[in-house]
């Protein structure tokens, strides 16, 4: 069983596998009933070029390109070239064809991925649900196994986790503006890696917020997350590689509240694995966090953000919009330029204060969500949605606030709700927090058998 890119990229390097064959599988994967909503557009005929050339590349005893030929995926508000770049929105459906890659998927190409497509999403990211009433939702490709009601698949990123979890892609690039790579990697038993924002370039795709906005993405594993950060950041990862025995952890009270059963065990199980196997974590309170609901109470910069780069688009259109996203929106209508300017200073004020308890750390760890995900069919009403939303957020949204780094990996036992585990730190930590989720990546899988 290839488990994941690495391994994969073995297997083509040791004349094991062809890039194409590999592709073969993943677009039979894409096909499954289970992605049916996964796509908005496939690139099959332009990743089938991409393996063929691979696999020239290889038959010729010339050096392999990093991604050698697999299939990845790409969020729908990313510009690939010669196709509309839509956010999985009505209101874009016919806008023109990007003239060039974003450089988020020009260096994924420039690697040798194999694109397959642009994913379904939340529309214009703006929720952690991942329900789009434009193009269906992709159901979670990892509770089927445990439970046959549809459920969530998490956002913004939802189509892009469903292709990883489902097998029709190795790797998704995603965004994350407040948890959107994170939450679906967490809600299907993935790896999501939100590195410092600031190392990867966010242009050429659609903002949902020009400050929180990272590009980045959702993998099998952690070691296929430094790969692929290192191909979309362009620089090398520093791993020491010190035993958890080393490290010293910091477990935030207040990001433990409302905890489902589910999550509360498998979190619970995954802290003493993690002890047992030598590493020293501390309860901690950090009271900071207490004040985001001031801080944000005017909206936040999503609202702000959003509201400047849509209001003539929704003015004109917002029929065509999702209703749910509109209302978010909306709320950036009321925000005066001195509430946006006292919220810029709030925040550096507030990084400032999080960054001097956090340098005690290596890394703290939360729940990367408190609920497993409910079923599609429980989030009917806007109630009901809106109280998950803000419950799958809170952890999440943390982390971009500070302007940090956060990878989220699985910690639940074969045969159980996924559940993830978040590793995070403040800004450009982005190394310690790769190399602290390997370390405690090996003892859940070890602890697992």
């Amino acid at each position: 069983m290839t488990k994941d890119l690495t391994d994969a990229r073995d297997a083509l390097l040791q004349g094991r596998l062809r890039a194409t064959d590999a592709l073969t599988a993943s677009l039979a994967s894409a096909d499954a009933p289970v992605n049916q909503h996964t796509y908005i557009r496939r690139f099959d005929t332009q990743a089938l070029a991409t393996t063929r050339a691979v696999d020239a590349t290889f038959a010729a005893g010339a050096p392999l390109p990093r991604l050698a030929g697999l299939a990845v995926s790409v969020k729908a508000l990313f510009d690939v070239q010669g196709h509309t770049t839509a956010a999985a929105s009505r209101v874009l459906a016919d806008a023109p064809a990007a003239v060039s890659d974003c450089p988020a998927v020009a260096r994924l190409r420039a690697a040798g991925a194999a694109l397959t497509g642009h994913t379904n999403m939340t529309e214009f990211a703006f929720s952690g649900v991942g329900i789009n009433p434009h193009h269906g939702t992709p159901p979670n490709a990892a509770t089927l196994a445990v439970d046959p009601q549809p459920r969530i698949p998490g956002g913004s990123t939802s189509g892009g986790a469903v292709s990883v979890a489902s097998g029709a892609a190795w790797a998704a690039l995603g965004s994350d503006t407040g948890g959107s790579i994170r939450i679906p990697a967490a809600l299907q038993g993935l790896v999501g890696f939100k590195n410092t924002a600031r190392l990867t370039p966010t242009a050429g795709a659609i903002p949902l917020s020009t400050t929180l906005d990272t590009a980045c993405a959702i993998t099998r594993s952690v070691r296929d997350a430094v790969l692929l950060h290192e191909v979309l950041a362009a620089r090398q990862v520093s791993l020491v590689q010190r035993p958890l025995s080393a490290l010293r952890l910091g477990v935030p009270a207040r990001l433990l509240d409302g905890m489902d059963p589910t999550v509360a065990t498998a979190f619970q199980r995954a802290l003493n694995t993690l002890r047992r196997a030598g590493a020293r974590i501390d309860d901690i309170q950090l009271p900071e966090l207490d004040e985001l609901a001031s801080i944000n109470a005017t909206g936040g910069f999503s609202a702000a953000e959003s509201w400047a780069w849509h209001r003539s688009l929704i003015t004109q259109r917002q029929a065509d919009y999702d209703p749910r996203v509109a209302q978010r929106i909306r709320r950036g209508e009321t925000m005066s330029a001195a509430d946006y300017i006292t919220l810029q200073h709030a925040r550096t004020d507030w990084i400032t204060r999080m960054t001097t308890p956090l340098r005690r750390f290596d890394a703290l760890l939360s729940p990367t969500v408190p609920i497993v995900a409910p079923t599609i069919a429980s989030l009917a009403s806007d109630e009901a949605f809106f109280a998950v939303n803000a419950m799958l957020l809170r952890n999440p949204a943390v982390v971009n606030m500070l302007d940090g780094c956060a990878l989220s990996l699985p910690c639940q036992q074969p045969g159980e709700m996924p559940v993830g585990l978040m590793v995070w730190s403040h800004a450009m930590q982005d190394d310690t927090v790769l190399d602290v989720s390997l370390a405690i990546e090996a003892a859940l899988t070890e602890g697992a058998h």
